[in-house]
């Protein structure tokens, strides 16, 4: 499969399920509580509307075994975390504990980022309040909606690995 862009498209019924669709697949998916935005903020629960790069992805070395992708994932160690406080120079960046500004663990107890795929979203053009931390990651149990991310389960996530690499375009529509 040549490089595609993966489509995330809202599902009939709930704002926060969509649709993810990468050339023949397509799969079930959860995003942000308060469903889709063009006026993505920081702590709105929405998932923005556009179209976010691929940059590079995280995982918890421990589960899951081997993941076939040609896309850039590091381990994850215990001291990463992930900025969330607008305010501060080290915003929507990865960190290392200890850090004293509000941020997120990697390495989560729930496993939701056990794979976790970073998204170019404020990035590599940061603006305060805009959003941090807006990850293609694992599901919660019952597609329960995220705090903005786009979510598949563990098998999806393992079939659409294989066709994702580096600037494969997430569009949210």
């Amino acid at each position: 499969m040549k490089r595609q862009t993966i489509v995330v498209r809202p599902a009939p019924g709930r704002k926060s399920r969509a649709i993810v669709r990468l050339g023949a697949i397509t799969v079930p998916a959860a995003i942000g509580r308060s469903g889709r935005t063009v006026m993505k903020r920081e702590g709105d629960g929405a998932t923005p509307i556009a179209s976010m790069k691929l940059i590079s992805g995280f995982r918890r070395g421990e589960r899951n075994g081997r993941l076939v992708t040609p896309l850039s994932i590091r381990r994850i160690r215990p001291d990463m975390l992930w900025c969330d406080q607008s305010g501060s120079a080290s915003y929507n960046r990865l960190v290392r504990a200890p850090f004293s500004a509000s941020h997120e663990e990697m390495r989560r107890g729930d496993g939701l980022y056990d794979i976790c795929l970073v998204m170019d979203w404020n990035i590599s053009s940061r603006a305060r309040n805009r959003g941090s931390a807006i990850f293609f990651h694992l599901i919660r149990p019952g597609y329960e909606p995220t705090a903005g991310c786009v979510a598949v389960s563990l098998r999806d996530m393992r079939r659409l690995l294989p066709f994702l690499r580096k600037g494969t375009i997430v569009r949210v529509v």
